[in-house]
């Protein structure tokens, strides 16, 4: 399965990017791409929703918490939702999920304390 970004603006004005796919080493830079843009664009909150993404190995990771260093730096954050099977489980076992404070049903961290 090939991998595919795909953003969405979401009503409090933050990001939303819909991740699918497999994350990986060839694909992780398509994601650190995204990211940049946003963050180039003033984004300072940005949810990735990893309900389609099917695969993510510690290149991908290492995006996420990229993703998140740079959010912060800008007063913001980057927070994941959505991840099932092995991403989830992936998320957890590596200590991701508490440190993105992932949530997985939430469609909107902004909506509960999020900083």
């Amino acid at each position: 399965m090939t991998f595919s970004v795909s953003y969405v603006e979401r009503d409090d004005g933050g990001a939303r990017l819909r991740l699918a796919g497999e994350l990986d080493l060839s694909t992780a830079p398509e994601l650190s791409a995204a990211i940049d843009g946003l963050t180039a664009a003033g984004e300072t909150r940005v949810l990735l929703d990893l309900t389609d993404l099917t695969f993510c190995d510690s290149t991908g990771m290492a995006v996420f918490v990229r993703g998140d260093n740079q959010a912060a730096a800008a007063g913001g954050w980057l927070r994941l939702t959505g991840a099932n099977g092995r991403v989830e489980r992936v998320l957890r076992v590596t200590g991701l999920a508490e440190v993105l404070r992932y949530e997985p049903e939430s469609v909107d961290p902004a909506s509960r304390s999020a900083s």
